[in-house]
């Protein structure tokens, strides 16, 4: 056992039962390089983070430059320039008036700011009583505490705390005439006290890689606007050109009234995340008053080192390669993936952008296939019922050839 390892709590496992973690030496590419000298080709990109790959030259030469002159500062009463150059940036991506910036570190915690901005935009307005939010079956967006309360609360890992904060409203995806017609009855009976709808963009990420069409969206638009709630879109895991777009927001043609961003952002080498305000909500809290301002400022807020990271990340975007690639990859996974639906207990194929997910009628074991996939030369994490792909966007494809075979071979056996 490694020295320190009694002291680390690891996440999503049981401590007293789990495996030793793969001890990793270092990263380059699309590989990650373990102490005992094995390479793994990445087939989840770190959690999907890691979208140019591990130790981008470009990414790695702007954090230097940035280490060198200011690591850190408060972004309380100071500001810096990484900052500014980024919200700008990211408000000319995004679709529509989205472009009021809102720092934080992790994706959860802009989530929770999201929901908090969606409170107190009614609270501002002179509305009380707005104080639950609507999500959707199948959805999860963080294991921080309000976070968990809008995820799907059959989906397992919260199931725990059910009843420890206040309950939402958890509703179908508005697929067809019918759940629309349903999702319209909830609004009609709980509209005066619903501040936002929340939902993830046309890809439902850690409940399970489940697809939805542009479709769903207007139509969470047009009943959102129908009701008078503000709409959040959740693109911590779909942002950044993992389903061909660079925002699903922005390839379906519905803006939405907060989105959330991380993941990729930095382009997996520092935490940041952003809650994206449009300018009516942000209007909410322009005011003489000092009580309508948002009362919230996470520490490493608008880090300048993960600015700098975040910069030199879109600057790879901005330079366009990423679409072609992710078609690419799609043909890919599409092609690779295809023989798992003859296997026993597959019950469907699918892939969107640079996703490909095999899914199977039951969880399966996640820790013995991660270790089956470590010796096949891929570092693959299933979860629940899905063995996925979410490569980084650079993958070539002799690797991605690697990583779809694997998963064929291992499901196979």
């Amino acid at each position: 056992m490694a020295q320190g390892a009694p002291h680390v709590w690891r996440p999503y496992c049981q401590m007293k039962t789990a495996r030793p973690p793969l001890p990793v030496a270092r990263t380059e590419g699309v590989r990650i390089v373990l102490e005992d000298g094995r390479s793994l080709i990445d087939g989840i990109a770190s959690w999907w983070t890691a979208c140019h790959g591990y130790n981008h030259p470009h990414i790695r030469q702007a954090i230097v430059r940035q280490l060198e002159a200011a690591p850190h500062v408060m972004f309380g009463g100071l500001a810096h320039a990484p900052a500014y150059r980024l919200a700008a940036r990211l408000a000319a991506m995004l679709p529509g008036e989205l472009d009021h910036v809102f720092f934080a570190e992790s994706g959860s915690v802009s989530v929770e700011i999201a929901m908090k901005m969606a409170l107190q935009y009614w609270i501002n307005r002179g509305i009380r009583g707005r104080t639950r939010f609507l999500s959707f079956a199948g959805g999860y967006h963080g294991d921080t505490l309000a976070t968990m309360t809008v995820c799907d609360p059959e989906e397992g890992m919260h199931s725990l705390f059910a009843g420890v904060m206040p309950g939402q409203h958890i509703a179908p995806l508005p697929r067809d005439a019918a759940s629309e017609a349903a999702l319209e009855a909830v609004l009609e009976r709980h509209g005066g006290e619903i501040a936002a709808m929340l939902v993830e963009p046309r890809v439902q990420g850690a409940g399970g890689m489940l697809f939805h069409d542009d479709a769903v969206l207007a139509r969470l638009r047009r009943l959102a606007d129908a009701h008078d709630v503000l709409l959040i879109f959740d693109e911590i895991f779909t942002g950044f050109g993992r389903t061909g777009d660079l925002f699903a927001c922005q390839g379906s043609g519905v803006t939405p009234d907060i989105v959330t961003l991380s993941k990729a952002l930095t382009g997996g080498t520092l935490p940041l995340s952003a809650a994206v305000a449009s300018r009516k909500v942000f209007e909410a809290f322009w005011s003489d008053d000092p009580g309508a301002a948002l009362m919230h400022g996470p520490t490493y807020m608008a880090n300048p080192l993960a600015c700098a990271a975040a910069n030199a990340s879109l600057d790879l975007f901005e330079a366009g390669a990423w679409k072609p690639d992710v078609a690419r990859i799609n043909r890919g996974l599409a092609e690779g993936l295809a023989p798992c639906r003859d296997l026993p207990g597959v019950t469907d194929v699918r892939t969107l952008g640079a996703i490909g997910v095999v899914e199977f009628d039951a969880p399966v074991d996640v820790s013995g296939l991660c270790a089956r996939f470590a010796a096949e030369g891929v570092w693959i994490r299933p979860m629940g019922k899905v063995v996925y792909l979410t490569p980084p966007l650079v993958i070539g494809d002799d690797d991605l050839a690697i990583l779809t075979g694997a998963v064929v071979r291992v499901l196979k056996a």
